[in-house]
Order: structure tokens, then C-alpha cells, then sequence
């Protein structure tokens, strides 16, 4: 276990930087299919794609960050607690890369490339099939909804850890003192 109280400046900024690119694509995919279909649309579609692809680069840095340097040791609080943390982190890690991979899925299966930001054309990986295009569609919903429920989870848990606990646990990804 390390020694460590916090975590180390870049995976502080990694987390916050992935944490806001997952909120602001969850709330622009919601947004933007509410929308009747203009340029407006299909901006916001190529700004979620953006983001998807952002997200996965910002999530593969992370991890490999995250796999070369030790974490801070676990806040003290019952195993239970401590297990179910550990579940969902591991999970959160899971849909880092499920969501936009799903994402990108979809948009080959339907046909619609991706060019990141415009200027990086990224492969289709799946061939063009409105059958499979369906179906990535709804795994990249669903993986998306799933994501936000264990975002959800994890600043309640946040939240619990700094009000009612009062561990200095958000000390440890940069807000307040340890």
C-alpha cells in the first residue's frame, strides 16, 4: 500500500479533466437527440463524437497513469464500503471504455465517419449494417445511462466520505485539506 495521502498533480487532473468531458458528452448526447434534425444537430452530433474520442484517449492515459503509480492507501471505513468503492472504480474504468467505444461503434455500423475534430479521419471499425448499428446504438445508450447511475454513485459516495464521515477522503483528489 502506499504511503501517499493524495493522489499524484496529473492524476488529479486526468480524473477532473475525464470527469468533466463524461459530463458535458452525457449532457450534450441527451440534448442533441431531443433535437429535430438541422446543422445545429449534426454540430452537436460531431461535438459528442469529439468528446467520445477525447474521452477514450483521456481514459487510456488515465489508466496506464493509474496501472504505473500506487493510489493512496483506502480511507479507513468498513470492508464492505471499501468493496464496493473498489467495484464501482473498477466498473467506472469498464465504461471509460465501453461508452465511447460503443459510440464509435455505432457510427461506423450507420455509416457516419468520424473526424476528430475535424481533422483526424479514425477508421471505421465495424462494417457499415443497419442491424448492427441498432444494436450498437443501444449498447452505447444503455453503457452511457449505466456510466451517469455510477458517476452518481461515486460523488455520493464522495459526498458521504467529506459530510457525514468527515475523512478528509476529498482531500485526496484535490478539494480541501487533508
Amino acid at each position: 500500500m502506499s504511503t501517499a495521502t493524495r493522489y499524484t498533480p496529473i492524476a488529479i487532473v486526468l480524473h477532473w479533466l475525464l470527469a468533466l468531458a463524461i459530463v458535458g458528452a452525457f449532457g450534450v448526447g441527451l440534448y442533441m437527440t431531443e433535437l429535430p434534425f438541422s446543422p445545429a444537430r449534426l454540430k452537436l452530433y460531431n461535438w459528442h463524437k469529439w468528446a467520445g474520442v477525447t474521452i477514450l484517449a483521456l481514459s487510456a492515459l488515465r489508466l496506464l497513469w493509474r496501472l504505473t503509480h500506487r493510489p493512496p492507501a483506502d480511507a479507513p471505513m468498513p470492508a464492505w464500503q471499501a468493496k464496493a468503492a473498489h467495484a464501482v472504480h473498477h466498473l467506472l474504468y469498464v465504461l471509460f471504455f465501453a461508452v465511447p467505444l460503443a459510440g464509435w461503434a455505432y457510427s461506423s455500423a450507420a455509416g457516419y465517419p468520424i473526424v476528430w475534430f475535424g481533422v483526424l479521419p479514425l477508421p471505421d471499425f465495424v462494417p457499415k449494417d443497419p442491424g448492427l448499428a441498432d444494436t450498437f446504438k443501444l449498447l452505447h445508450k444503455l453503457s452511457a445511462y449505466g456510466l451517469a447511475l455510477l458517476v452518481l454513485a461515486h460523488v455520493g459516495g464522495a459526498i458521504k466520505h467529506h459530510f457525514i464521515d468527515r475523512d478528509g477522503l476529498l482531500a485526496r483528489m484535490g478539494i480541501g485539506r487533508a
